[in-house]
This record gives structure tokens, C-alpha cells and sequence, in this order.
């Protein structure tokens, strides 16, 4: 093929082998923290087999939502009522409403209704249809890892086989177990803010002082779990246990800050912001569509105030998709945007080359690749491809990691 003339200069790209270098060099020992961010489409990486088919061990959000509700229509004590909240947050603008925006709705009326009614709502309506949803949920997310080398186990795997000055971090808005199980399995211990054994309790003394040997991992579940309860008396405890009249703590965003000053919720994402604060710290985003302006808050005041601190976000699909992590990244030079199609890199975007390198590094050829199927991607077949954003694969790239544990490899394939 013809070069372009000289007045046709090519169009600046960014090089995806040097970013996934430059990865693996930051997930390599030595002090500096390191931190991951799990979303809602990593359980979507673990896939069954139904009958010939496949699908998610867990829905993503959107189908944890179609479940509730058809659950809710099929009541005939709460399907009126729940129509009518399902309404009302239609109207305020959100077409399409998850299970966790009408939850925020319904604890918003509930926080307000007092003994009274408010729009046609009673607060025993309200506790009902609250409580009905949550144990839904509950029932939908409570899953089985179904074999023992998922993601999830890998990542366990990892945090154990590397010894490191500083603590591995977890952060997740997923309300399931399937962290538990795997670092469980793996054998790795871990510090998630309750203390106890048969009904373990909430203890923010331990959160703060975090003085827990550097191999025990931190799992701070920021949207809650399906573990965690209200009791009669407004303890919080941990237990798998259910016990008649408790409230299920998942997506605890209505609280009241002189509540909040107890609740997990807020004492979780806290530890967000200590860990973004802190020198020489990096957070690996996966299956997190920055669609929440709340968490988006804190890594950006992260970032903004601690420029040793850096974040590498990685996106399942295009740019496009994810407008807000784009928005993030072109503003903050130390969050790093990973997308299939290219990627946003000290504040600029670009597509990812054209240039397919044949490396010796397995790792390597686990990041990037050009095969992707239409669905995910809108990038040229020739163009590389990001594929990191897949949590599958982001287990396979640091299960090559441990298998090499060449730590320092790959500097001159980013070239």
C-alpha cells in the first residue's frame, strides 16, 4: 500500500502495548498500594451452561431490575403500588429506571412520609414494597462461584502470591458474595469492617486505624451486601442468617447523615478516599461504567489532590459507551482511560494504532488483540483493540503474570 503524502499526515494514536506495559509494571511488588475497583459487569464474566446455552452467573443491573419487576407484577398485594413508584421515577426524567433509582425513591418518600401518607404512599406501603424488593434482589445475586479458577479466584490467587509492603484493596459495588467465596477458597485473608464470627458487627475504630498485616487484603463493599442488616435496635450487623424484621442493607443512599455517620455505606467509601490520598497509589477499574456521580466525586477529588496517585480505567466497550469516564479522564491526567477502541491518556484521546506487535510476553497478547465482535466494538478489524475491560480476561492477564512472575517483563514491547 502507497504511504500518504507528505501533506496527509497519519492521525495521532496512542500505542495500547505501552499501556499494558505500563500496567504490569504498576501491579509489580515494591510500596506502592494498589487498589481495584470492581463493578457490575464482572459477575457477567462468569458464565453456566443452561441447557446448551449460556448466560451470566449474575445479571447485570438492567436485568436484575427485569426480574424485580416482574416479580412485583406478579403480586397482586404490591403490584399497584409498586407501578405507581415505578411512575414516579419515570416522570422525574429517568426513562428507564433501575432497581436501585427506584429504591433511592422509595426510601426518599419513606424518610419524609412520617406517620402520615405522602402522594398516595403510607409508610407501611412503603417498608413493604422496600423490603419485598431488597429480598428479591437478595435471592437473584446470592450465586455460586461455580468452578474454582474465575476471575475472581485469579484475582485471589494474585493477592496472595505477591508479597507487598501495603495491603491490596477492594472496592466494590456489587452486593453479592462471590468476592467472599473466592478469596475464601484461595485461602487469603481479608479485613471487610465487621469483626465477629456468628453475628459479626460493624467496627469503624479498626476501619480507621487499619493497622492489619499488609497480606491481609481490604474488601469494602460501597453499595453494601447481602449479608449486612439492620437490626431492631439500628446495630448493624453481618450474617448470612436472616432474622424476621431486619432491613437489608443494599444500596443504603437515602440515609440521613447523622445515620450515615454509623452506616457501612458511608464508612466504606471513605476508605476510597484515604486510599486515593495516600503517596504512590494506583486503582484498576474494571466492570465500572462510571455511571454513579457520587463514587465519580471521590476519584476525581483523588486524583485532583494527589498527583502520585493514579487510576487505570478500563472499559468493556467503546468510548463512546461511557461518556463519563471520557469526561473524568480528559480532565484528570492521572486517570488513564482504556477503552476497546482507544483510550483517553494524560487528558488526551485517541484511538488505539494499527500497529500489531508479535511479542514474546503472553500478557501482552492478552491486552490487546484485533478480533472483537461487532457488538463491542465499532473500531476498524484492523485497528488494535483494548481487552481488559472484559474481567475474563483481565483474570487471564494476571494469571501470565503470576505463571512468568518475571515482574519487570515487557519494557521493550510497549515500543
Amino acid at each position: 500500500m502507497a504511504s500518504p503524502p507528505a501533506s496527509m499526515p497519519l492521525e495521532p494514536v496512542h500505542s495500547p502495548y505501552r499501556r499494558a506495559t505500563d500496567l504490569l509494571q504498576r501491579l509489580a511488588p515494591g510500596k506502592m498500594r494498589i487498589g481495584f475497583f470492581l463493578g457490575a459487569g464482572c459477575p457477567l464474566a462468569v458464565q453456566i451452561d443452561l441447557g446448551g446455552k449460556t448466560e451470566p452467573l449474575i445479571p447485570e443491573i438492567t436485568g436484575v431490575t427485569k426480574l424485580v419487576k416482574e416479580f412485583l407484577d406478579n403480586d397482586k398485594d404490591l403490584k399497584g403500588v409498586a407501578q405507581t413508584a415505578w411512575d414516579r421515577v419515570t416522570a422525574r426524567g429517568i426513562l428507564t429506571p433501575t432497581v436501585e433509582d427506584v429504591l433511592s425513591h422509595i426510601r426518599t418518600l419513606k424518610s419524609l412520609c412520617g406517620k402520615g401518607d405522602i402522594d398516595g404512599f403510607s409508610e407501611d406501603s412503603l417498608d413493604k414494597l422496600d423490603r419485598a424488593i431488597c429480598e428479591k434482589v437478595r435471592g437473584i445475586v446470592s450465586k455460586v462461584l461455580p468452578i474454582n479458577d474465575t476471575p475472581y479466584h485469579v484475582l485471589s490467587s494474585w493477592i496472595q502470591a505477591i508479597p507487598r509492603d501495603k495491603p491490596v484493596e477492594i472496592f466494590t459495588t456489587n452486593y453479592d458474595l462471590l468476592l467472599e467465596q473466592a478469596l475464601e477458597e484461595q485461602r487469603v485473608p481479608y479485613f471487610d469492617g465487621f469483626v465477629g464470627s456468628d453475628s459479626a458487627f460493624l467496627d469503624l475504630e479498626s476501619m480507621a486505624e487499619d493497622d492489619l498485616p499488609a497480606r491481609w487484603a481490604r474488601l469494602w463493599k460501597i453499595h453494601g451486601s447481602i449479608n449486612w442488616w439492620m437490626t431492631a435496635k439500628k446495630k448493624i450487623r453481618r450474617s448470612r442468617d436472616a432474622v424476621a424484621g431486619e432491613q437489608l442493607l443494599i444500596y443504603p443512599s437515602h440515609l440521613k447523615y447523622e445515620q450515615s455517620r454509623q452506616m457501612p455505606y458511608y464508612a466504606m467509601i471513605d476508605r476510597l478516599r484515604v486510599f486515593l490520598r495516600s503517596d504512590q497509589c494506583v486503582l484498576i477499574t474494571c466492570g465500572y461504567s462510571f455511571g454513579d456521580e457520587h463514587i465519580n466525586a471521590y476519584i476525581g477529588q483523588g486524583l485532583s489532590g494527589n498527583p502520585n496517585a493514579a487510576c487505570f480505567a478500563m472499559m468493556y466497550g467503546d468510548r463512546a459507551n461511557s461518556p463519563k469516564a471520557v469526561d473524568l479522564a480528559r480532565r484528570y491526567a492521572n486517570l488513564t482511560l482504556l477503552a476497546a477502541d482507544g483510550g483517553v491518556i494524560g487528558t488526551v484521546e485517541r484511538n488505539w494504532d494499527s500497529d500489531v506487535k508479535d511479542s514474546a510476553n503472553p500478557a501482552l497478547q492478552i491486552a490487546v488483540g484485533t478480533d472483537l465482535p461487532d457488538w463491542r466494538t465499532k473500531a476498524p478489524a484492523k485497528q488494535c483493540k483494548w481487552l481488559l475491560g472484559d474481567f475474563a480476561a483481565f483474570g487471564r492477564f494476571l494469571a501470565h503474570q503470576l505463571s512468568s512472575r518475571d515482574i519487570d517483563q515487557g519494557v521493550t514491547d510497549a515500543h
